[in-house]
């Protein structure tokens, strides 16, 4: 252990003088053999043991490592010497009130430490990873939050048959040195249709009665009262979580495999395995399919919630889910259950009980009413609470109209005509070009970014074509531009829709007094002028601006008497592929494709070919 200890009461070593070997129960997975070379650290043990990589100092010492890090970082929480157990720091400031203990294995961070605080718990026994805490320890606890002049101490446990008899024993070991010990066993499990004699296992809404029931210490209510409320809030909750794939125990191989296209509906927290699999779906179809077998009268562990109901909505992230796929889940969730006439109250939305790295998601759901949520919204500095608004998510107003965009004016041939027929053909080659590429592109893309060029440029090939299916597009050469750059700014998405949006919105200006060729060649000239100024890229830096700049150099002829338009475009457009195949010989300046090493970059740039293969498709339309 590190500093800031409390000396526990009565301490007699790791377990309080039990002897209970709580050490070794979590760590029976380490095979005798690896302890022969006192020199192995925890990498070194993993990499013989061929498992998942974890950036540990040793596997024996995660969890004492872990709880000393949270600890060390938060001047609000002390060690309690000889155990693995974390207390406020202020526990004379609870004197005459009543304490919350829990706790359980390690690899559920931030539970449990991480809602130790003012409003929330007094102190927290953690075990090895997912292995419930020694007796020594719990009791350790007891006594220290007893010495500090507490009333009584609420125990609250999940419902695993370790933890249950682990923090039972220590209850009954306190109650008989007369120290006022309840204790409180959730199952909030909303996973299995026939109850078991096991009952419902403990999962994330594990939290929220650490919430309610910190708001009612705080608030003064004695240790009877605060296991009664307890007790009823626990019955009106339900959990139920669904994994893509396993996690692995420091030391040791994956719980469990899936394929490619399962999901585990209904597993613990533990890495053990669910009730059922399920294929691979989208989002909403998993959300669905989890609140339709959470709410099922027909399933012995559901939770009543129907419509009308008012909850408070936990998404939980079991630990390996983005942050992208937890905002989808949440989106998801919210329709579905206001779909079905149920009023979120309150949503909490992050990673509040994990199971190590397993990548997936648990849903909470909490019937509350106005006296319950005003527990819910009471004060906490527990660090692992969101900082959660007191405000109904239901009901309230989402959107903001955005302001409206100026009106460019038109003139009599803006729209119509041949020109404007002519426009249209034009971008419908582009386009069609464009999406013949696309897997073309996104190869070459893959040496050097993330591989999407292709689709990035298709994405706004659709997306003129549905703007197409509107109507013709305005003759007018530099609406026609502006109309584009604000299409691509919006559909095509990445830098280079930016640049595009960037090259189009200063070529549309030039063209605005005259549509001559000098006025094309000026407005190519500002268009690159724009891109080389916000995209800090110049020739020969292997970027799209090197077939761009190529032609333009091409098109300064417009600007002399007599400049034919189909023989100056030509070489444009030769010189612009000409460049777009030397990219192939550059090293890179700008983009992603800077940070790669020129000796790997044996293709063209896409982006280069993507504008060289676009100005071909433009001559092609005005040739024919």
């Amino acid at each position: 252990m590190r500093a800031h200890h409390w000396e526990s009461p009565g301490s007699r070593g790791a377990c309080g003088g039990g002897g209970c070997g709580c050490e070794l129960a979590g760590e029976v997975l380490l095979l005798p053999a690896l302890y022969s070379d006192p020199g192995s650290t925890g990498l070194s043990i993993l990499q013989q043991l061929s498992t998942s990589k974890k950036l540990v100092n040793s596997v024996a010492g995660c969890a004492d490592d872990t709880l000393a890090g949270l600890v060390a970082c938060n001047p609000n929480l002390q060690l309690l010497q000889g155990h693995r157990v974390a207390l406020r720091s202020d526990l004379d400031s609870l004197k005459g009130r009543v304490a919350l203990l829990s706790g359980g294995g390690s690899g559920h961070e931030p539970a449990h430490a991480g809602f130790i605080g003012k409003g929330m718990l007094t102190g927290v026994v953690a075990g090895a990873v997912f292995t419930s805490p020694a007796v020594g320890s719990i009791l350790a606890a007891i006594r220290t939050v007893a010495q500090a002049g507490t009333v009584g101490t609420l125990l609250i446990v999940k419902n695993y048959t370790g933890d249950r008899l682990n923090f039972g024993l220590a209850r009954e070991q306190a109650r008989a040195e007369g120290i006022p010990v309840e204790m409180v066993v959730i199952g909030d499990d909303s996973a299995f249709t026939v109850l078991k004699k096991a009952g419902r296992r403990g999962l994330c809404g594990t939290v929220l009665i650490h919430k309610v029931a910190g708001a009612l210490a705080e608030a003064g209510v004695g240790l009877e009262e605060i296991t009664k409320q307890v007790n009823m809030v626990a019955k009106a909750m339900g959990t139920l979580g669904v994994s893509l794939s396993s996690c692995s125990v420091p030391g040791s191989k994956p719980t469990f495999e899936l394929s490619a296209d399962e999901v585990e509906l209904g597993l613990g927290i533990h890495g053990e395995a669910g009730v059922r699999r399920i294929k691979m779906a989208t989002a909403d179809e998993i959300v669905k399919l989890m609140l339709d077998h959470m709410t099922d009268t027909t399933n012995a562990s559901h939770v009543p919630v129907q419509p009308g109901s008012s909850v408070v909505m936990m998404v939980n992230n079991l630990g390996g889910l983005s942050f992208l796929e937890l905002g989808i889940i949440a989106d998801a969730a919210v329709r579905s259950l206001e779909g079905r006439g149920v009023k979120i109250a309150r949503a909490l939305v992050g990673t509040f009980m994990s199971a190590l790295e397993m990548p997936g998601i648990s849903l909470t759901l909490l019937l509350v009413d106005e006296p319950l949520l005003k527990l819910i919204d009471a004060e906490t500095t527990a660090v692992a609470w969101p900082n959660m608004a007191a405000v109904s998510v239901t009901g309230r107003k989402r959107n903001r109209v955005a302001p409206a965009k100026p009106q460019e004016a038109l003139d009599s041939t803006a729209v119509g005509g041949s020109a404007s027929k002519r426009m249209a053909l034009v971008l419908e080659r582009v386009c069609s070009t464009l999406l013949g590429l696309e897997e073309h592109l996104n190869a070459l893309d893959r040496a050097a970014g993330d591989g999407d060029c292709g689709t990035t440029h298709s994405r706004a090939a659709r997306a003129i074509r549905e703007w197409l299916k509107e109507g013709l597009p305005p003759a007018s050469p530099a609406q026609l531009l502006s109309k584009l750059s604000v299409l691509l700014l919006e559909k095509m998405g990445g830098s280079s829709g930016a640049l595009y949006g960037l090259f189009l919105t200063a070529a549309a200006q030039p063209l605005k007094v005259k549509t001559s060729l000098p006025a094309w060649s000026a407005a190519m000239d500002a268009g690159l002028e724009a891109m080389q100024k916000y995209g800090k890229a110049a020739p020969g830096d292997r970027t799209m601006l090197d077939s761009l700049w190529a032609a333009g150099q091409e098109l300064q002829a417009w600007k002399s008497p007599g400049a034919d338009l189909l023989q100056v475009l030509t070489k444009a457009v030769k010189s612009a592929e000409a460049a777009a195949e030397a990219t192939k010989n550059m090293e890179a300046g700008a983009g992603r494709a800077s940070y790669i090493s020129s000796a790997r970059l044996e293709q063209p740039d896409p982006g280069a070919v993507a504008a060289a293969a676009i100005l071909r498709a433009i001559l092609e339309v005005l040739q024919s």
